[in-house]
């Protein structure tokens, strides 16, 4: 991997040292108001350090462990392969203006998105035994205000979770295949029974989820593979296409504005989003460090490869004004240029339609573990609801709330301006979670390396964390600049920020809540925040945020340790949850 190191550190020092195999043989930590606490998982990995206020580890994932390398390329590779490679080259080549520059920017794409994975990858090093990614990443990096980044992102990540772009461009390409063009409310109906069948697929047996993903993932693989080799095919002078290389003399002709080129840039990040879909998976990965590091490396290399084939293979067959121009997807395109024939570009609709299905099962797969390990920090009211995997393995409360707000974000708003903001909405309080999640790798390395801890078995270089955190730098400012339209020149017929500020306003809006749940209002009622363990009959565990009045809390403290186990209790916990009985266990002072 070119832009960072795989460091294995197994000769230490002797004061850095940790040989143990047991939790046991190793000390917990304290660093002024911070306490870190030794946990250890069944997914091949060594004993690690927490702080102690974060989501307790799941000893043996009650998920299961069936995520193996295949699986995490496909978990990645078929949520970065949605549409977006058939749709937006003809709107990327439009903003930069150039043949060459446009290649140039789709391998840029797969620079930056390198960079986020080796920021991912060293996180993953520190807690290799927690699913979540971000969730556990910002708990971790940011423990104090405690509990602010916990109920900031859950906030965002529960409210924001729905899946209705994609559900929508499934069935226009489902109606496409037919030759036929739905109205709103078929568009929306098909829409909302193609997502109900992806829920239904992954709600019922964890394993039977990934192969169906897997399965997906294979055809996206074999349908970007065919339009690349078609594309050299093409510039081989073997088909009808007059003259293959025309766009490729001065490929470079042509001028870009700054927000054309911007707005490309933008474009082409999100395309590789989802290079760090496993890494919601961990807990379900045994020596997951290790496979990431391979199978994730290999799945963003591969996509981006094929990304810049396909490319050239527009850009082969179809002349660069009439692909500028296009309404159509840059696909479909090729295939008329190509064969010729209406039948190929059928089949090719449907590919797309089931590209975007795949697409909606690895966002599922993906986000379900985020939401749950949301709700493990116990930030989230009914902890029950969003830790428990029963009855078939599964995390239905995560799976329920995701299709229960794609079904309004599908059903609700109307097409035009309200779609396209709801959407819109989703990205920059993203952008400004991707900056703090890499800033927030300096402040781990500080404090671990200030208590002696373990180094991590990856580390990435920090020429590449600073180019990490100077690109999402950019994605935060470049959303305000204005297009060459003016202000409302943007995708919506308002004031094209709106969506910034709304999102900022999100975020404002959880700091808001979290001072007066956490602070202002136990001080008014003569409470404090504390934290429990629950126990769940699956083997899952999570935190509770329980009420303790004033009165209680010395008495409290002095029963129970940092992370909110009762002191002097043989498993750990006072309480096991069953269905019936509500259960905790809990930690010190908020």
């Amino acid at each position: 991997m070119s832009f960072a190191r795989f460091r294995s550190r197994f000769a230490r020092s002797p004061e850095h040292e940790v040989t143990a195999t047991s939790t046991a043989h190793l000390d917990d930590v304290s660093d002024g108001s911070l306490h870190y606490v030794v946990e250890k998982a069944e997914n091949d990995t060594p004993p690690t350090y927490q702080e102690a206020h974060g989501a307790p580890v799941e000893t043996r994932s009650p998920l299961g462990y069936a995520v193996g390398p295949i699986t995490i390329v496909f978990l990645n590779l078929s949520k970065m392969v949605g549409t977006g490679i058939y749709s937006t080259p003809s709107s990327i080549l439009s903003g930069t203006g150039s043949v060459g520059l446009s290649l140039i920017y789709w391998f840029l794409g797969y620079i930056i998105s390198l960079s986020s994975l080796a920021v991912y990858l060293e996180y993953a090093s520190y807690f290799p035994n927690r699913s979540g990614s971000e969730v556990v990443y910002l708990e971790q990096a940011y423990p104090r205000p405690k509990y602010f980044f916990p109920i900031a992102f859950a906030v965002q990540t529960v409210v924001l979770s729905f899946s209705s772009g994609n559900s929508i461009v499934l069935a226009k390409y489902l109606f496409a295949t037919n030759g036929h063009v739905g109205s709103n409310w078929e568009v929306k109906g098909v829409a909302l029974a193609g997502y109900t069948v992806a829920v239904l697929l992954v709600a019922f047996h964890t394993r039977f989820s990934y192969s169906v993903s897997n399965g997906i993932g294979i055809v996206k693989l074999l349908t970007l593979i065919f339009i690349s080799i078609t594309g050299l095919v093409v510039l081989g002078g073997h088909t009808k296409v007059a003259d293959p290389q025309q766009n490729f003399r001065n490929s470079f002709e042509g001028a870009a504005s700054a927000y054309g080129a911007t707005n490309a840039l933008y474009k082409i990040t999100f395309s590789y989003a989802g290079y760090e879909n496993a890494f919601n998976v961990v807990n379900e990965v045994k020596n997951p460090v290790k496979k990431l590091r391979i199978s994730a490396t290999l799945a963003l290399t591969v996509v981006a490869i094929l990304y810049v084939l396909a490319n050239i293979a527009y850009f082969a067959a179809v002349p660069k004004a009439e692909l500028k121009a296009a309404k159509e997807i840059s696909a479909s395109l090729l295939f008329k240029h190509v064969f010729g024939s209406s039948s190929a570009s059928k089949g090719l609709n449907f590919l797309i339609a089931l590209s975007s299905f795949g697409n909606l099962v690895a966002v599922l797969l993906g986000d379900s573990r985020m939401i749950r390990e949301c709700g493990r920090q116990g930030v989230l009211p009914w902890t029950r609801f969003w830790t428990s995997t029963r009855p078939f393995g599964t995390p239905l409360g995560p799976y329920f709330l995701k299709w229960a707000l794609t079904a309004i974000m599908i059903l609700g708003p109307p097409a035009g301006d309200a779609f396209n903001f709801v959407v819109d909405l989703k990205v920059y309080p993203s952008s400004l979670f991707n900056l703090t999640l890499a800033v927030g790798i300096y402040l781990i390395r500080f404090r671990r390396k200030r208590l002696n801890l373990p180094s991590p078995t990856f580390r990435a270089w920090d020429v590449v964390v600073i180019f990490n955190i100077a690109v999402n730098t950019y994605m935060i400012v470049m959303p305000w600049y204005p297009p060459p339209k003016g202000r409302n020149g943007g995708d919506v017929s308002f004031w094209y920020a709106t969506y910034v500020v709304v999102g900022i306003s999100v975020i404002v809006l959880c700091a808001i809540y979290y001072v007066a749940w956490i602070y202002l209002i136990p001080r008014a009622r003569g409470y404090r925040i504390r934290q429990e363990i629950l126990l769940l009959d699956d083997g899952a565990q999570s935190h509770h945020l329980t009420k303790v009045p004033v009165e209680q809390l010395a008495e409290w403290d002095a029963t129970h340790d940092a992370q909110g186990r009762t002191l002097g209790s043989d498993s750990g916990s006072d309480v096991r949850g069953s269905r019936e009985e509500k259960v905790t266990v809990e930690p010190g002072k908020a």
